[in-house]
């Protein structure tokens, strides 16, 4: 059922029926500044688009003109994505409380779970991709390394990444994981921000699960390259406000969340996950312009990434 709203319908920021955590991220830094520092309707930022009306889908084609959707998930959420649409197409349960996200073989190029926005291109770039992968198992004590080796190989990869949840996401906390993905997924993001750069890209919208962490990060460095025009406090507000707008799906959320062996904090948008992550470009890289030249997005496709943000 689409959720009801008070907002104005004819807002341009009134609701999805089934799309949470959408939002034009120059309006929202605008806003935030009171003044036009970027452009809006060129870059957006939401969660999953999997259960999107078709209400929904007409907007994204006919009002926002979506040209391009970067989807950041892993193979595994990609999985359950498809489990959780096979059981409602099934007839197998009217609650998602009800729906077993970890078990049942899928292809990992199973797609049916994938929203289909006429004319518009979609890049599967898995922000968490081998890399990231490689990176937390050289975390694991030995025993435990083999025991996700050995689950893996044998079709059991759900518990595999829920052991790797436990033992080494949760304990890195959100804050720590972004850092890991700056450092273990260099290709990915670059391929993210050789799309930014493509004239005929835009407008594109980036997405995970929840649109907050890995969204979250892809917005920050994309707003770093404004520099001073935008001001780490408006990041700060772009950020932050994916807590409040995840809340219509809480329980949901927490349930898939359990499955990948996190916890409730894992819903949350931590202290400082902003600044922390600013200081540590700032320290390891050289800021985002070092870090992005460092995975090979150079300095003339920087700046056009920065022209096609900000009002000229």
């Amino acid at each position: 059922m689409p959720r009801q709203s008070s907002i104005d319908l004819d807002s341009a920021d009134r609701p999805f029926d089934n799309i949470i955590n959408f939002r034009d991220v120059g309006r929202s830094v605008n806003h935030f500044c009171g003044a036009q520092i970027l452009k809006e309707g060129v870059l957006f930022r939401s969660a999953r688009l999997d259960d999107a009306s078709e209400r929904d889908k007409r907007r994204l084609a006919e009002e926002l003109h979506i040209v391009t959707v970067i989807d950041l998930r892993s193979q595994t959420e990609h999985q359950m994505g498809t489990r959780k649409r096979r059981a409602e197409n099934a007839g197998a349960s009217e609650d998602p409380a009800d729906i077993d996200f970890t078990r049942s073989p899928v292809p990992p190029n199973a797609d049916e779970h994938l929203l289909q926005i006429p004319d518009s291109h979609r890049a599967l770039i898995s922000l968490t991709g081998k890399g990231f992968e490689r990176a937390l198992l050289a975390k694991l004590d030995w025993p435990t390394y083999l025991k996700v080796l050995a689950w893996a190989a044998t079709g059991y990869r759900s518990d595999a990444v829920r052991l790797i949840g436990e033992r080494v996401m949760q304990p890195r906390g959100l804050t720590g994981l972004a850092q890991d993905t700056l450092d273990s997924s260099p290709a990915e993001i670059r391929s993210v921000f050789e799309l930014l750069a493509k004239d005929d890209a835009y407008p594109l919208l980036v997405h995970c699960t929840q649109g907050k962490d890995r969204t979250g990060l892809v917005i920050l460095l994309a707003l770093l390259l404004a520099g001073e025009n935008v001001p780490t406090a408006a990041i700060v507000d772009d950020y932050v406000r994916s807590e409040l707008e995840l809340v219509p799906e809480f329980e949901e959320r927490m349930r898939e969340i359990r499955a990948l062996g996190l916890g409730e904090d894992y819903t949350r948008c931590p202290p400082g996950f902003v600044d922390t992550t600013i200081q540590y470009l700032q320290d390891r890289y050289g800021g985002v312009w070092g870090y992005l030249t460092g995975i090979g997005i150079d300095a003339a496709m920087q700046e056009h990434i920065r022209q096609k943000l900000l009002i000229q």
